[in-house]
C-alpha cells in the first residue's frame, strides 16, 4: 500500500481533498445491498449459522493478510488491542446477534427506533475519544440526517412504540457497539493498515460466532443451495466494503463517517423497492431525500468549504498523539 505523507499545519486543518466521507457513504451503500442475498437466507436458516459461514468465507478471502495482521496488533499498544477486540467481537459479531435478538424478544419496531441511537452515540464516543470538535454547522447535517432516517425507517413514523424494555436494551446495546466499532476504526487506524483492520476483525468475529454457538449450540449446516448468497454476501457488502470503509475511516472523522453511514438505509431502501417489491409511502420517500440531501451535503461541505463541521486532525496518529 502507498505511504501516506503526515498531514501538515495544526490539528483541524486537512488538505482540500484529504476527506474521504464520500467513500464512508458508497462503502455504507453496499452493506445496503446485502439483503438482496441475506433476506433468502433468513428466511430457511437460524441467523447465527448465517453470519457464522459468511464470517468463514471473509477469513478465508483475507487469509493472506491475517499473520501480518496479527505480528502488527501484537507489536501495538494496549489501545490499538482492545479497539481490534471490540470491533471483531462486538461490532462484527455481538451487536448483529443482539439486533436479531430484539426483533424475536420484542416488537419489530422498537431495535429499528433505538438503532438511531446509533450516530449520537459515535459523537460523543469521538468527542471523548478522538477528542473530535464539532462546528454549529454540523447540526445542519446531522439533524435533518436523523429525522430524515426516522421517517425513512416507519411507514407511520408518529406511531412508533416502545413495548419491551428488554427488546430496547438489547437494541441499544448493538447501537452501542456499532458506534463504538465506527470510532475504535479510526482509532486503531493510527497503527494498523486497514487491510489489518479488516482482517482483524473478521477473524475475531468468527472466534467470537464460534463461542456464541458453543453456548447456544444453535446449528450451523446450511444446504449447498445457500452456498452462492453466501459468497455474494462475503465478497461485496462483507469485504468490498469494509475494505473502502476502513480505507476512508483513517482520513475521516468518526462524527462525519457516522452519518455518512446513514447511505446504508438508502440503498436497503432501494434494494426493497426495486428487487424485493417492497413500497415506501410518502413519508417514507421525504424521509430517502432529506438522508440522501444530508449526507451528499456533508460530503460536498467538508470536501470544499473552508472551516469544515468537525474539527479533527486529518490522521487518526495526531487526533491520538499526546498532548506535549
Amino acid at each position: 500500500m502507498p505511504h501516506l505523507s503526515r498531514a501538515a499545519g495544526p490539528a483541524g486543518s486537512r488538505s482540500r481533498g484529504s476527506d474521504r466521507t464520500w467513500l464512508v457513504a458508497l462503502a455504507a451503500s453496499f452493506w445496503g445491498l446485502s439483503a438482496l442475498w441475506r433476506e433468502p437466507l433468513a428466511r430457511e436458516y437460524p441467523a447465527l449459522a448465517i453470519v457464522f459461514w459468511e464470517h468463514l468465507v471473509l477469513v478465508v478471502l483475507v487469509s493472506p493478510w491475517v499473520v501480518p495482521a496479527v505480528r502488527r496488533v501484537l507489536a501495538a499498544d494496549a489501545r490499538t488491542k482492545v479497539s481490534v477486540l471490540v470491533i471483531g467481537a462486538g461490532s462484527s459479531a455481538l451487536a448483529t446477534t443482539l439486533f436479531t435478538a430484539a426483533f424475536r424478544t420484542g416488537d419489530p419496531i422498537t431495535p429499528q427506533v433505538l438503532q438511531k441511537l446509533q450516530p449520537v452515540i459515535a459523537v460523543a464516543l469521538a468527542a471523548v475519544i478522538l477528542g473530535e470538535r464539532l462546528h454549529a454547522r454540523y447540526v445542519l447535517f446531522a439533524v435533518p440526517a436523523l429525522a430524515g432516517a426516522w421517517l425513512l425507517a416507519f411507514a407511520d413514523p408518529l406511531g412508533v412504540t416502545v413495548s419491551s424494555a428488554k427488546a430496547a436494551a438489547l437494541a441499544v446495546g448493538a447501537a452501542a457497539l456499532w458506534a463504538a466499532g465506527t470510532v475504535l476504526g479510526r482509532a486503531a487506524s493510527a497503527q494498523l493498515r486497514f487491510a489489518d483492520i479488516t482482517a482483524l476483525r473478521f477473524v475475531v468475529g468468527l472466534v467470537t460466532l464460534l463461542v456464541l454457538n458453543l453456548v447456544t449450540s444453535t446449528p450451523l449446516a446450511l444446504g449447498w443451495d445457500a452456498a452462492p448468497n453466501i459468497l455474494l454476501l462475503a465478497a461485496i457488502p462483507g469485504l468490498l466494503a469494509l475494505l473502502l470503509y476502513y480505507r476512508a475511516l483513517g482520513r475521516t472523522p468518526a462524527s462525519r463517517a457516522t452519518l455518512a453511514e446513514l447511505a446504508f438505509p438508502l440503498t436497503a431502501a432501494l434494494v426493497g423497492v426495486v428487487a424485493l417489491d417492497a413500497s415506501l409511502t410518502g413519508s417514507q420517500w421525504v424521509g430517502f431525500a432529506v438522508v440522501l440531501a444530508s449526507v451528499v451535503g456533508l460530503a460536498v461541505h467538508e470536501q470544499v468549504a473552508n472551516r469544515p463541521s468537525v474539527v479533527a486532525p486529518a490522521r487518526a496518529e495526531e487526533a491520538l498523539a499526546p498532548t506535549r
